[in-house]
């Protein structure tokens, strides 16, 4: 569907365009594109290259339009062709950073457990405007932030129940950190999650357990 729709305007022939991995170490000349044919002179339309470009990285995962830009740009397309393609995925659907940035913040949360501070934080490196960024990231509130972070913290724990308290809170405080949760929250929690497992540990003694 995708080569469909960014084709509309022109046929792509990928016989005659380089592949974006395959030219890295070729000899180029002109703008940068490899010549192809017998002819030394022939090369390939630029606005070709950057479709076939941007429409191979899309079918690997979804990308913001700064992320294809620097690409276009990194493999020496021509500003106006990269311009130009770009405009024209966007308008039909094929680049959307608002339908990026939703499922950025979703598999980051889900599959990550990271804060919104942070997710925040990579949504900027990828392109995404600070109005974008706030608008995804509405869904995760503080009461769900909390919880992905007692879920992390005790998945983890259980991993360093024989180490003493100290290391468990220093340990555990470095996991939240590094995912960007507050330094508040972090600490909240993991008072929180050793404690328990204190108090478990000690019931497990009176009972014999120990």
């Amino acid at each position: 569907m995708a080569r469909q729709n960014a084709g509309a305007g022109s046929r792509i022939e990928p016989s005659s365009i380089p592949a974006p991995d395959s030219d890295r170490d070729s000899p180029r000349q002109g703008n940068g594109f490899r010549p192809v044919g017998d002819s030394p002179d022939l090369e390939p339309d630029p606005h070709s290259v950057a479709r076939t470009i941007c429409l191979r990285l899309l079918t690997v995962r979804a990308r913001s339009r700064h992320e294809l830009a620097e690409e276009l740009d990194r493999r020496s397309v021509p500003k106006d062709a990269a311009t130009s393609v770009l405009d024209r995925l966007t308008q039909v659907g094929l680049i959307d950073d608002v339908a990026f940035a939703r499922g950025f913040v979703e598999t980051r949360v889900r599959e990550r457990g990271l804060a919104a501070r942070e997710i925040e934080r990579q949504l900027r490196t990828k392109g995404i405007d600070g109005d974008t960024a706030e608008a995804a990231l509405t869904e995760v509130n503080p009461s769900a932030e909390r919880e992905t972070a007692l879920r992390l913290v005790r998945k983890r724990q259980r991993a360093l129940a024989n180490l003493d308290t100290a290391t468990q809170t220093r340990r555990l405080a470095g996991l939240l950190a590094r995912k960007g949760y507050s330094a508040g929250l972090t600490y909240s929690v993991v008072r929180e999650v050793v404690g328990e497992a204190g108090l478990h540990g000690t019931a497990d003694e009176d009972a014999g357990l120990g």
